[in-house]
């Protein structure tokens, strides 16, 4: 198989995986009364334990002013904790709540419910093939190197 049909296909099904994924991933969210943004803060947080303000308007693409908006309405929901910082009274750290945790754990559920679906409709046969392909696949994207910025 040549290179360009290859990459071609592997772009169609990377395609159909962001498809599916993201819109379950949002009507989840909507349901959920929750924007990208918070839970863009919410996964932010999970990945660093505690985080600040800042830090999280930085990783949004927002200011410090927006996020510190956004936060408080997930402080009212009760996903997440905002406290003082003990090296900094001035600055306020961010962790998840249970809840805050409940709901990124169902939020992912929601967003990779479409494999159970794919995967009932393979043979036995399929499955094996597929698992195959992607161990290789796996094993050299995991063998990639991230460009310098």
């Amino acid at each position: 198989m040549q290179d360009d049909a290859f990459a071609s296909m592997l772009g169609e099904w990377i395609e159909g995986i962001m498809h599916h994924s993201m819109r379950r991933f949002l009507r989840y969210a909507r349901a959920n009364g929750l924007s990208m943004s918070h839970l863009g803060a919410l996964f932010h947080t999970h990945r660093f334990g505690s985080c600040g303000v800042t830090e999280i308007g930085e990783h949004l693409g927002v200011s410090s002013a927006a996020a510190s908006q956004m936060l408080e309405r997930l402080v009212k929901q009760d996903l997440v904790l905002r406290s003082e910082d003990p090296d900094d009274r001035r600055a306020k750290r961010i962790v998840l709540t249970k809840k805050g945790q409940r709901i990124l754990e169902e939020a992912l559920r929601a967003r990779q419910s479409w494999l159970n679906d794919v995967t009932q409709t393979l043979s036995d046969s399929e499955k094996k093939t597929v698992s195959a392909a992607l161990k290789i696949l796996i094993a050299r994207v995991n063998q990639l190197t991230e460009p310098a910025d």
